[in-house]
């Protein structure tokens, strides 16, 4: 569900608790916790606290954890019988940026988000932070067995088809080094070129085999740059 239709009106602040009732569920018993959810810090605002500015980057620290608390017991319950890699590697493909940008570009958080105009919302991780935010302000808001309810119903079982997250490998960068070293070559990931400051920031990576350049990527971290990176090698490749 995308919840840009229910902007542009007069009331901006009725507009915004509607839309964040009809993502979480239930109305908001603290609206202002769910503001600062969606305030990015090149918004921060000065608090009581000298030195400090208020932005979303503390919720997001929380969400981070709590949705990663919900998710490693979900799975821990629904495969009784698997090893702790194969549950942290799940949960890893679930929780990961991209993941949660994707969700967070479908419930059209993009409308909510208040920031100074510039982000670029395909090519960095704020929606993604922006929905671990909100997930923290549900969390203060609601308590956790809300919470698990809201990540288990809304998000794990809408966006996601396990079974699909379990066969597809998404590591291009373990897929390479694999590669090889089954080939006998001698494989680098090289960082060559960073762009922008801050939560603008991109970065560019290179797979060299043998020394030879194979392929570029581009990532809003070193590590996202890298399997950007590892994929067109794999692709190239044929592997």
């Amino acid at each position: 569900m995308n919840i840009g239709r229910f902007f542009g009106r007069d009331n901006k602040f009725k507009d915004f608790n509607r839309a964040i009732e009809l993502i979480v569920g239930s109305k908001p018993s603290n609206p202002l916790i769910y503001q600062l959810a969606f305030r990015h810090t090149s918004a921060s605002k000065e608090s009581s606290f000298k030195g400090f500015r208020e932005s979303n980057e503390r919720l997001e620290f929380l969400g981070d954890a709590v949705l990663g608390l919900i998710v490693g017991e979900y799975l821990f319950k629904k495969y009784p019988f698997k090893n702790e890699g194969f549950l942290t590697e799940i949960r890893s493909r679930i929780v990961n940026r991209e993941s949660l940008n994707n969700i967070g570009r479908k419930l059209g958080l993009e409308n909510l988000i208040e920031s100074d105009g510039t982000k670029n919302y395909h090519r960095t991780s704020l929606l993604g932070d922006a929905m671990e935010a909100l997930i923290g302000a549900i969390y203060l808001d609601k308590g956790y067995k809300f919470t698990r309810k809201f990540v288990v119903s809304k998000l794990l079982s809408n966006h996601f088809n396990l079974d699909e997250v379990i066969s597809n490998n998404t590591n291009y960068k373990s897929s390479i080094l694999s590669w090889a070293q089954s080939e006998g070559k001698k494989v680098e990931f090289v960082i060559v070129e960073e762009k922008g400051k801050n939560h603008s920031r991109e970065f560019v990576a290179q797979v060299l085999i043998d020394s030879e350049i194979i392929s570029h990527g581009n990532g809003w971290n070193k590590k996202k740059a890298e399997q950007d990176a590892s994929r067109r090698a794999c692709e190239i490749l044929k592997i």
